[in-house]
């Protein structure tokens, strides 16, 4: 199994991470922060360029859950959990928030917390979870 690997950017008053085994590459970030959000660039993420108000507001719209924050004077903690809340996004994954028991087929179960992908392209190489392919196959739904 590849290990996960977590990034971590802060400003001094703001801890951003970043999951990238996590990333469905939805764009959300760079459309809504692209001063703080640049793919091409490394570090691809410059959170000095945003107050910690606009990186909050930002990392609470990421569909997958791949950022997330701590502010720096609580420590590392988990995202609390939010209401189950469930969203289709067009032409992408479904979208469940919140904190959910996943099983696989094996019986096999996993939690995930704060937001969940799932796949409904059918092509994802790490199903039932959305890996970005359906941007790759153009589908449509």
């Amino acid at each position: 199994m590849e290990r996960e690997i977590t990034k971590k950017y802060s400003n001094g008053e703001i801890t951003i991470l970043w999951k990238p085994h996590k990333c469905i590459h939805s764009g959300v970030c760079v459309k809504e922060l692209p001063k703080v959000y640049n793919p091409s660039k490394k570090p691809w993420l410059t959170i000095e360029k945003a107050t910690t108000e606009e990186l909050k507001a930002q990392v609470m719209k990421c569909p997958s859950g791949a950022l997330s924050y701590y502010m720096n004077d609580e420590g590392n903690k988990e995202a609390e959990s939010l209401e189950t809340k469930v969203e289709v996004l067009e032409n992408g994954p479904l979208l469940v928030y919140g904190t959910l028991k996943v099983t696989d087929k094996e019986g096999n179960t996993e939690t995930k917390n704060k937001t969940t992908a799932f796949c409904r392209c059918g092509q994802s190489n790490n199903k039932p979870y959305c890996d970005g392919t359906h941007m790759k196959i153009d589908f449509k739904g």
